[in-house]
């Protein structure tokens, strides 16, 4: 103690001093067990495999539970394959075709070219044409405000009482 100040509290370098008060390198500060590798976890197979020849029991045998809280190789959740005629799982999803953008608005698909074109041909413009007049810049923020106005007035104003919302 030095003028009632502890010196190895503070963490003060001491020539000649080892131990507790001694300074580590930072390479040495390792609060999160970081520098040690990662643990390797064993595919399905192998901890089956593990299990069977250390005299384990089969999933599904009688034992298996009893087993899978002393064995750390029984397998998980993560270990079930699924059969073909799993009643399940039903067949592969096939979304139906959407509707065609021939029979669209026309008004509506040229709203939401300016609301997407709008934005985008201002990122182009602003790494491309670095020298557009401010009448191309204007035209393109005008595009843009007019676009997303127009989509939102001919948004429906009330919800429909049969809808669920279930279908887009």
């Amino acid at each position: 103690m030095t003028d009632g100040v502890d010196l190895d509290r503070q963490g003060i370098d001491r020539p000649g001093v080892d131990g507790p008060a001694a300074r580590r390198p930072f390479s040495d500060f390792d609060p999160l067990g970081l520098s040690a590798g990662a643990p390797i976890e064993l595919s399905a197979e192998e901890r089956l495999a593990q299990s069977q020849s250390a005299g384990g029991t089969t999933p599904g045998s009688a034992t298996a539970g009893a087993a899978a809280a002393d064995d750390p190789a029984a397998p998980g959740p993560r270990d079930y394959e699924a059969e073909d005629g799993d009643p399940f799982i039903p067949g592969e999803f096939v979304p139906e075709e959407p509707p065609s953008l021939a029979g669209a608005d026309p008004m509506t698909v040229l709203a939401w070219l300016g609301a997407v074109g709008g934005p985008v041909a201002l990122v182009m413009s602003a790494m491309f044409w670095r020298s557009a007049p401010l009448m191309a810049i204007l035209g393109m923020v005008a595009a843009f405000a007019a676009s997303v106005v127009f989509l939102i007035m001919k948004l429906p104003g009330e919800k429909d009482e049969h809808d669920d919302g279930a279908r887009i």
